[in-house]
């Protein structure tokens, strides 16, 4: 299943894709032929239950996984004939990753966490562009705070901060809300739709809420490694 827009306008491009683990007998196939087109700028939620495969999709996309068979474009860009060395450079400012671990570094402050990969990148700005994102998140006074000073949710704006700070195209968000209390949740899921319009970003949401799904653009259901529905969030009815 996927949309009819031009190709000018294909943030990501998914043709047949397949994910398959282990050998002979103990195969097991993950991904069972996805087809997906998401437009430049489009919020998605990718829903289903655990063991549907919906992580695995994102790590795909996102280029932390290749697929067995099939073909993925990410922003023009064929993911299939890239070593891992390419599809890191493919990956690197263009597409940002929050995940349901915060994966924060102990030892550095939130500052540092979100300005330490912009530095390694050769950005001469990057703490200045850190503390701007910081602060965009609401933590633009809690710079000098270490992760195990921050609550839950303060480390989840961290991780936004830091996956929104290179400025990238797209946006994938796994469970982002799954370590948080309901209200915290809610606040996060703002501030991540925030960004994703301050920034002309495209966002996909790996989730099993169906309140924060009805919040994107379009729903994409999985179960056992298919794509069983593809819906506009506006044709569906309350």
């Amino acid at each position: 299943m996927h949309g009819t827009f031009d190709a000018a306008d294909i943030a990501i491009r998914a043709r047949n894709v397949t994910l398959s683990l282990g050998t002979g007998e103990a195969r097991t196939e993950i991904l069972k032929g996805i087809d997906l087109d998401v437009a430049r700028g489009e919020s998605l939620a990718i829903l289903g239950p655990s063991g549907s495969g919906k992580s695995s999709l994102m790590a795909i996309l996102s280029g932390l996984e290749r697929a067995s068979g099939g073909e993925v474009s990410i922003g023009g860009i064929d993911y299939g004939p890239l070593d891992e060395d390419a599809l890191a450079r493919a990956r690197r400012g263009r597409v940002g990753i929050v995940l349901q671990s915060f994966h924060l570094l102990p030892t550095m402050t939130a500052l540092e966490n979100v300005a330490v990969p912009l530095e390694l990148d050769g950005r001469n700005d990057a703490f200045a562009r850190a503390e701007k994102e910081l602060e965009a998140v609401g933590l633009g006074h809690r710079l000098t705070h270490y992760p195990a000073q921050l609550s839950g949710g303060e480390q989840q704006r961290v991780a936004i901060a830091r996956a929104v700070a290179p400025g990238p195209d797209i946006l994938f968000a796994d469970e982002p809300t799954g370590n948080l209390d309901e209200k915290t949740g809610h606040a996060i899921i703002d501030i991540l739709f925030g960004r994703q319009k301050a920034n002309g970003a495209t966002l996909i949401i790996i989730t099993h809420d169906p309140t924060l799904a009805r919040r994107c653009d379009r729903i994409l259901h999985m179960l056992d490694g298919r794509v069983v529905s593809d819906q506009r969030t506006a044709d569906i009815r309350p």
